[in-house]
């Protein structure tokens, strides 16, 4: 019988590499923020993850958000074969032994609550599970880390807290100045996360976090999910080693338990979106200014690069349990915690 052509509408399956771990790990990322096509997706499954917490807004408001959120809605019918919405733990685990990817949805800011706090529930009940308190300025819930000075959480600011507690909504503070995250952490019930940063003792960047934040943050029972993004790792060319030995040197400083990844992977998305994300409406752009999404490392291009990233850290002498840890169950162990099975 002949052999069917291939489809020519179908984006190439990227090179699946081989896991140095065997059985092949739970991979969860904490962030991604991809233009989501198909070949994005491909890349995800060819990495073998087995959940990634997608961004669904940055700056937009709640109708905004909707319409981001109805969009999702038809990815999972379109994509079904490879993708499958997470609620919790249980879906998690389900969409690892399906060989699908799990996506919980997020927001990168609380800008989709405005200033009403029953919209919280409202972006619950519609399957969000992770909200980041502040974006690059602050907002009515706090202070953001490019702010010269920070303002610490609000009164809105801890009834927001205290609402996504009661919800099982995780409190994400990685864009958060230092001083409201560190009000976050005191205020949440719950354990909180910084889904995508890195220690600032590694990239000496506003975006990282000081090891008294991380310590603290560690002591109530959060994860950081370490990020690959060029800006905060030192540059383009930063090294696989060098990346997998802050890892190695943080899980000392912190513990293992703590220490997770968050890619921030911006697949697919045009410079022309860069500025949108950077500065939303709150200032002009600079008909100057050329802005362009920074280079990847050649080690990690993509979700599909995660094998490598284990081979990393199995280079700087971390044992296998504990990279099981870092690629997926400490997310796995504080999404239990707070969003539930």
């Amino acid at each position: 019988m002949p052999q069917q052509p291939a489809d020519p509408t179908e984006p190439a399956v990227p090179h699946r590499r081989s896991w140095p771990l065997e059985p092949a790990p739970l991979v969860i990322d904490g962030v991604e923020i991809n233009r989501w096509d198909r070949q994005v997706l491909l890349e995800a499954r060819a990495g073998g993850v087995s959940t990634l917490h997608a961004t669904c807004a940055v700056w937009e408001d709640a109708r905004e958000t909707l319409r981001a959120l109805g969009a999702w809605r038809r990815r999972f019918a379109d994509h079904g074969d490879l993708i499958t919405p997470v609620r919790g733990t249980d879906d998690i685990e389900r969409a690892h032994a399906q060989g699908r990817t799990g996506v919980m949805l997020g927001f990168q800011n609380t800008s989709p609550f405005e200033d009403d706090i029953e919209l919280v529930e409202t972006f619950h009940r519609i399957d969000v599970r992770c909200a980041q308190l502040t974006y690059n300025v602050q907002n009515l819930v706090g202070g953001s880390c490019f702010e010269p000075s920070d303002s610490g959480l609000s009164r809105f600011g801890e009834a927001i807290v205290a609402e996504m507690n009661r919800l099982g909504m995780l409190v994400d503070c990685s864009h958060v100045g230092e001083w409201t995250t560190r009000d976050a952490i005191e205020a949440s019930r719950d354990p909180i996360a910084l889904t995508h940063a890195n220690p600032r003792w590694f990239c000496d960047s506003p975006r990282n976090k000081s090891s008294e934040t991380l310590k603290a943050l560690a002591a109530r029972g959060g994860v950081i999910g370490c990020t690959l993004y060029p800006l905060f790792i030192g540059g383009t060319d930063t090294p696989r080693e060098a990346f997998c030995q802050m890892i190695a040197d943080l899980v000392e400083e912190i513990g293992l338990d703590h220490v997770a990844i968050g890619t921030d992977l911006t697949r697919g998305q045009p410079d022309a979106d860069l500025g949108w994300l950077r500065d939303g409406r709150w200032r002009r752009p600079d008909p100057e200014q050329r802005l362009s999404w920074p280079e990847w490392p050649a080690w990690f291009r993509s979700a599909a690069d995660f094998p490598a990233l284990a081979e990393g850290l199995l280079e700087v002498g971390l044992d296998e349990a504990a990279i099981r840890k870092v690629l997926g169950e400490n997310w796995l162990r504080l999404l239990g915690q707070v969003v539930g099975p």
